[in-house]
């Protein structure tokens, strides 16, 4: 698989990645570790080598997982995680403090069985602390031989220059997708002038941008798709425009709906690093031929021009949660 890289220190990873986390958290009841471990090791096999996890996923089983699986293939592949919650606590209450920061690294290094994480993201930001002390706190750690890159996720402009500036950050983690494209009006020209990677997830919008879900879907309990306002019954019956527009391009690529769009974020910039999450071996197979396939101008175009006829209805996230994004 052709490779990408991140940053302007050196991290290169292939052009798409591989997002665990649905394995063990989000969307239902855990995969089974065996085939959790079995997928994980095919996307290598297939040219992987971003493989995306945090402390927070489970809490900790997913490390654990990700750990294991690429334990054998370690010095072929860039492991990914994030610090930044207090996962010994519910509710998901944020802690960046520096000494919670080693701690957090300590624990991540023994779960995924590796002496150094590749790239470590600060999960949220945390507004009790400065983000001058969080990447101070990094560049130590970078320095320490713990920690090779820092990375953000869902960060604001503000707090993605004060934090470059004091420690290079390589890549900024944030929801990005055919139906998400508020990172194109402020984050995505900042990260071109500021020479950062972005690595986008939910890429195929929570599974929403396959086809495979509609109006009439159920959600196991688990599912954190539940609290989504734009999972909504009403929400999924008005953005079934969106899907048909995007089922129509595909079949006149002959690509799949997942194909199209991950293709379309690909073609967006070549610092551009999608994460797609699956659990079934052909989704994986399916997501990774995306790499391979090349949209014209003039398709581009076309669906950039679709897209801006359409208002996608629904919230990304409930209000708890949409609060501590864009910090």
């Amino acid at each position: 698989m052709q490779q990408r890289q991140l940053g302007s220190n050196g991290l290169q990873v292939s052009a798409l990645g591989l997002g665990c986390m649905g394995l063990s958290y989000g969307y239902g009841p855990a995969t089974d570790k065996a085939q959790a471990i079995s997928l994980i090791r095919n996307a290598v096999e297939n040219g992987v080598t971003l493989f995306d996890t945090a402390e927070i996923y489970g809490p900790f089983t997913n490390e654990e997982v990700v750990g294991e699986a690429l334990a054998p293939v370690r010095d072929q592949v860039v492991i990914a995680t994030k610090f930044g919650f207090d996962c010994t606590q519910p509710g998901q209450v944020l802690n960046s403090r520096p000494a919670h920061i080693r701690a957090a690294v300590e624990g991540s290094l023994k779960r995924l069985k590796t002496e150094v994480i590749d790239l470590y993201y600060q999960h949220r930001v945390d507004p009790d602390v400065d983000i001058e002390e969080v990447a101070g706190t990094l560049r130590d750690l970078i320095a320490e031989g713990k920690v090779k890159y820092f990375g953000l996720s869902e960060a604001g402009v503000e707090t993605i220059r004060r934090a470059h500036a004091v420690c290079p950050v390589s890549a900024l983690q944030s929801e990005y997708s055919l139906w998400w494209r508020e990172p194109e009006k402020a984050i995505l020209p900042l990260l071109a002038e500021l020479n950062i990677g972005f690595v986008p997830f939910s890429p195929l919008g929570k599974g929403f941008l396959t086809g495979a879900i509609n109006a009439q879907t159920t959600f196991d309990a688990q599912d954190f798709r539940n609290q989504v306002p734009r999972f909504s019954e009403a929400s999924r019956l008005a953005n079934q425009q969106l899907i048909d527009v995007v089922q129509r391009l595909a079949r006149e690529q002959g690509v799949t709906p997942a194909q199209i769009a991950l293709a379309w974020l690909l073609a967006k910039a070549p610092w551009i690093v999608p994460i797609p999450g699956t659990t079934k071996q052909h989704r994986l197979l399916e997501n990774l031929g995306a790499a391979e396939v090349t949209l014209s101008p003039d398709a581009l175009a076309r669906i950039n021009q679709a897209l801006e006829g359409i208002d996608v209805v629904g919230d990304r996230y409930p209000k708890h949660l949409q609060a501590r994004v864009g910090k």
